[in-house]
């Protein structure tokens, strides 16, 4: 499938938490069929439910074969990854990670 519109650009709240992943999910899947860049540059703090809606964004995006990157990752939005498990989420990180 290809993109149906114009590229779109989600950028993260500062907080993901609970109160945060309603909107977020919301948003993001409005904005399905478009390819979509997820602007993690002031996030500084990053839930499981957080990470959760981005991994199904993630995969959902792929699925449907739109590009999906997370770009601008902070240093508190890597590191939450880190710890998650989930650096491949990153585009920054994965490139670390590729044989």
């Amino acid at each position: 499938m290809t993109p149906l519109a114009e590229p779109a650009t989600v950028v993260l709240p500062s907080v993901i938490d609970l109160k945060a992943v309603t909107p977020l999910h919301q948003e993001v899947l409005a904005l399905r069929g478009r390819a979509l860049t997820i602007d993690a540059s002031e996030v500084t703090r990053l839930g499981a439910l957080g990470l959760q809606v981005l991994l199904s964004a993630d995969a959902t995006w792929k699925l449907d074969g739109n590009p999906f990157s997370i770009v601008k990752a902070s240093d508190e939005f890597s590191g939450a990854l880190q710890l998650f498990g989930a650096s491949a989420l990153n585009a920054a990180d994965a490139e670390e990670l590729r044989p």
